[in-house]
């Protein structure tokens, strides 16, 4: 559809940005159902989020704006009102102006993520958890999988203080065993999920030696560039069950179309995602029975 001054806009603002898939996401649905509407990847640095989020949403033309990498966390401090799974999470990805004049946030990954678990037929209840990274995507997870009654999580990142900062949050909120820990050895846990950037580039070292990994334990990378990465080869190679990051997204898609004014919109991404899910998955994850075939 032709970009008018009509156009509704919103913005996908992450540093870098070429790795991004929500604007094809939201530009498809658009699309499809007709929609005077564009969302437009956006590169803005660190010291530039909040004053560009504020005039950005001080246009009445822009509808709203997603968050990823690496503005997660500090968007919690630049929003007037966050929502109680922001807060929990102390992350943000999605920041609309309210009836207020308001800059209001909600996060919707750690709800994404455990959708895209059942979706995969990956059990989590009373289980051990390493998650690599200890950033906005890994507090969105993680809070998630507390509040859903995981036994254990473990943290790891080279940044020891944000990992023990993300754990002590763990045990103060949800009374849950976590920890940071000193080594990304995935031997012993249940689920292993990759919510670092390693992967994003070809010369990455894979996050963890996948030759540790059980071989009754899943693995969730949820990246959304290189799909399917090293880890989530080595994992298959290996018969282990090994989960791309596209279902969080796409199950997430619903919740941002609400927050975002199109509740028609969110009801037929519900009802049926497969055209997303093509989009998105690549062949080969397909043809391998990646949770993408799963309704």
């Amino acid at each position: 559809m032709p970009i008018t001054g009509t156009t509704r806009l919103f913005f996908c603002i992450a540093d870098p940005v070429d790795q991004v898939r929500a604007p094809e996401v939201f530009n498809s649905i658009f699309a499809r159902h007709g929609i005077d509407a564009a969302m437009v990847p956006l590169r803005v640095p660190a010291a530039r989020l909040e004053a560009t989020l504020r005039a950005l949403l001080d246009s009445p033309t822009v509808g709203g704006v997603s968050l990823s990498i690496p503005h997660k966390a500090a968007a919690t401090s630049i929003v007037d009102r966050a929502s109680p799974a922001a807060l929990a999470a102390n992350a943000v990805n999605a920041v609309r102006l309210n009836a207020a004049g308001e800059l209001e946030g909600e996060l919707f990954d750690g709800l994404g993520f455990m959708r895209s678990l059942a979706r995969a037929g990956i059990a989590h209840a009373g289980r051990r958890v390493l998650v690599l990274g200890a950033g906005g995507a890994a507090s969105a997870v993680t809070t998630a999988l507390a509040a859903a009654g995981v036994g254990e999580i473990a943290l790891f990142d080279p940044d020891r203080a944000k990992a023990r900062q993300l754990a002590a949050l763990l045990q103060r909120d949800f009374g849950i065993a976590a920890a940071d820990v000193s080594s990304n050895d995935p031997a012993g846990y249940d689920v292993v999920v990759n919510a670092s950037p390693l992967g994003l580039k070809a010369t990455d070292p894979l996050p963890v030696d996948v030759g540790r990994i059980g071989a009754a334990a899943a693995v969730c990378d949820i990246l959304m560039k290189n799909q399917p990465t090293p880890l989530l080869r080595a994992a298959r190679s290996r018969g282990l069950t090994a989960e791309p990051g596209f279902d969080m997204l796409i199950l997430q898609t619903p919740l941002y179309l609400d927050f975002f004014g199109y509740p028609e919109l969110a009801e037929s991404v519900r009802a049926d995602d497969s055209y997303l899910r093509e989009l998105l998955v690549p062949e080969e994850l397909r043809r391998s029975g990646t949770s993408a075939n799963v309704g």
